[in-house]
């Protein structure tokens, strides 16, 4: 007997939430998202709240909201083990018909994903958000990071890494489960999402301040973010060192000429100690440079190598337990993509 459109199952939408240390705002992050689970009574909706091995109170509010709310779920990490693989983790967990992964520090507005769903419905796999402004950042933080997407745009080739662009999306079934089968350990999670392709669409906004707490990710940690991007991503720095090298060895070469005519033609004495100490550092310099980045690619193929699971996951409360105090152990979770999808469907 044929269903009714009446009759069909509301399609399901996952939110994947990432976090670290964010007592302060899960709270109100709730909240809001309860809010705007009422404007779109057409789904069904699932949190998937994923602790990156928070050392506060986070995990004692995730399972507090479980608790009080049957479209909340947890998924506990064996430790902290980045954002990235954070994200990965949620959507490996997540069941829905489409995927949104958002920040749990509402700098990114939840009311957005009303624009992500309407996109989604008119085709769209995978609808982004794009900053117009970044209130309650530093003017420094903001430069970095237009040089950053400025670079990344150079370097990235046939694959271009949208511009002012987070993490905040909404994925389409089909293109998280392209995603999921992209499982290397060294995860540039802007670039994962544009290498899938899919059909996309941007939507802008203006990127609010911090609802409460502190920003997690400081200038150190942003530099080495930005350098796992470039190295993860593309080869472009190891071309850049061969073409380099034969520029400085067609420059020597020629250099070598000039001075061999000077000396047997004009009798010119062969220019003495401080420019072949200058030349021998200089070129030192260039060397030691390049051995550097040779060894952060060496260094990720030793991490691929290894082919260690993503993550552990020492707890995971799936959506639907409300009124239970019981938190689901499950130390056999692991990273592997193929486990995890079959074990939470």
């Amino acid at each position: 007997m044929k269903l009714t459109e009446a009759e069909l199952p509301k399609p399901l939408i996952s939110v994947v939430v990432p976090a670290y240390n964010e007592e302060a705002v899960l709270n109100a992050f709730h909240t809001r998202m309860s809010a705007l689970f009422e404007q779109l009574p057409g789904y069904r909706w699932e949190i998937i709240f994923v602790n990156d091995g928070s050392t506060d109170q986070t995990q004692r509010i995730i399972n507090e909201l479980c608790t009080r709310d049957r479209r909340v779920a947890s998924v506990n990490l064996s430790r902290n083990f980045g954002k990235e693989i954070a994200m990965t983790a949620g959507f490996d967990h997540a069941k829905g018909d489409a995927v949104v992964v958002i920040d749990a520090d509402l700098q990114d507005p939840p009311e957005l994903i009303r624009e992500f769903v309407s996109e989604w419905e008119n085709g769209f796999d995978i609808v982004y958000a794009t900053r117009t402004h970044r209130d309650g950042e530093s003017w420094l933080k903001k430069a970095t990071a237009s040089v950053f997407y400025k670079v990344m745009d150079r370097l990235s080739g046939k694959v271009k890494i949208p511009r002012d662009t987070g993490d905040f999306r909404l994925m389409s079934r089909r293109s998280v489960e392209a995603l999921l089968q992209l499982r290397e350990q060294h995860r540039f999670m802007k670039g994962l999402f544009a290498w899938v392709g899919f059909p996309s669409k941007a939507i802008k906004y203006r990127r609010d301040p911090r609802a409460a707490g502190e920003t997690k990710f400081n200038y150190w940690k942003l530099w080495n973010f930005a350098l796992e991007g470039i190295t993860s991503f593309t080869i472009a720095p190891l071309k850049f060192a061969t073409y380099l090298g034969l520029l400085t060895s067609s420059l020597a070469f020629l250099y070598g000429l000039w001075i061999i005519g000077k000396t047997l033609i004009l009798g010119q004495d062969v220019p003495g100690y401080p420019s072949l100490m200058v030349t021998m550092l200089f070129l030192g310099g260039i060397q030691l440079f390049f051995i550097g980045v040779l060894g952060e690619y060496l260094g990720r193929i030793f991490g691929e190598t290894k082919q260690r699971p993503l993550y552990f996951v020492q707890g995971y409360t799936p959506a639907g337990s409300a009124g239970s105090s019981h938190l689901t152990i499950d130390t056999h979770t692991t990273g592997n993509a193929q486990h995890c999808r079959h074990q939470t469907t």
